[in-house]
């Protein structure tokens, strides 16, 4: 488990390429055959990948979390970005083909990752690559799937703009409850480029990106910081962004790609954020 401590706004001037970088990308999400995972204590969130590569890999006891087993006080969202894997949970199988959400409630002891072989699956990626997103809970609520197609639904934004977008909206307070996780993904359009604008902040809520389906030889601009000092990250396939309550966040890609967004934090409505007009950042 990685360490990243908490940056205030403060600080941002103060970071070149490599210290932001360091601080707010995570590169290395997927490892074939590990968890892999980053602690921010930006609202304490845990992220990361299970890469199963052929194996079964149990979610380990982190020594850092001071626990008995990992959800003992967490709970956490799974997204699938690669070919079809399952999740066993205290005994009970999910399939979760590409695109699938599992929600995992506070208390699961033993939780399992393995791929799971499909001939319809058309992933460009041989094995399952799970997505983690955990936070804090005080709360148990039930394991929910979400299969691809379900949940909530939004189409947003518009081609002339550069920014049409699918909205998949699957842990929030009308789907799959949780204690306090927010998880979709959105996939742009073809020909579209930019994951939202205006930009905002959401000063309760820390936001985590996993950009996913970027080209090999592209690369999404991740614009943050405060709208009056903003700064970027150049973002691979498969690298996630820690967003902290007092950043901005916003990106346009060299081609068109999917995200999984993720938040927690003071609540949990997804229109609770302040925009920030491109004309009046610098």
């Amino acid at each position: 488990m990685e360490q990243r401590y908490a940056a205030s706004p403060d600080q941002l001037p103060t970071f070149d390429t490599a210290g932001l970088r360091a601080r707010f990308l995570v590169e290395d999400v997927f490892v074939p055959g590990r968890v892999s995972v980053t602690y921010t204590h930006h609202d304490r969130i845990v992220l990361g990948g299970a890469e199963p590569a052929g194996t079964e890999l149990a979610l380990p006891t982190f020594d850092e979390l001071r626990a008995d087993y990992f959800l003992e006080n967490r709970e956490v969202g799974i997204v699938n970005v690669g070919a079809t894997g399952t999740v066993t949970v205290d005994g009970e199988t999910y399939t979760l083909p590409r695109g699938a959400c599992l929600y995992v409630g506070q208390g699961a002891s033993d939780v399992v990752f393995a791929d799971a072989a499909s001939a319809d699956d058309d992933s460009e990626h041989p094995g399952a690559q799970l997505y983690l997103f955990s936070a804090p809970a005080h709360t148990t609520y039930p394991t929910q799937l979400v299969l691809p197609g379900e949940g909530t639904v939004r189409e947003l934004g518009d081609q002339l703009t550069s920014n049409r977008r699918t909205l998949h909206q699957y842990i929030q307070e009308s789907g799959v409850r949780s204690c306090q996780i927010v998880m979709g993904v959105t996939e742009l359009h073809p020909g579209s480029m930019w994951n939202t604008m205006p930009a905002h902040t959401h000063d309760r809520r820390t936001e985590c990106y996993l950009y996913f389906d970027v080209p090999p030889d592209a690369r999404v601009l991740h614009v943050c910081g405060l709208p009056s000092e903003t700064r970027h990250l150049v973002v691979a396939d498969r690298q996630a962004v820690i967003s902290p309550s007092w950043s901005l966040h916003a990106g346009v890609g060299t081609a068109a790609y999917s995200f999984v967004w993720a938040m927690a934090g003071e609540n949990q409505s997804f229109d609770d954020m302040d925009g920030h007009p491109v004309t009046r950042m610098l």
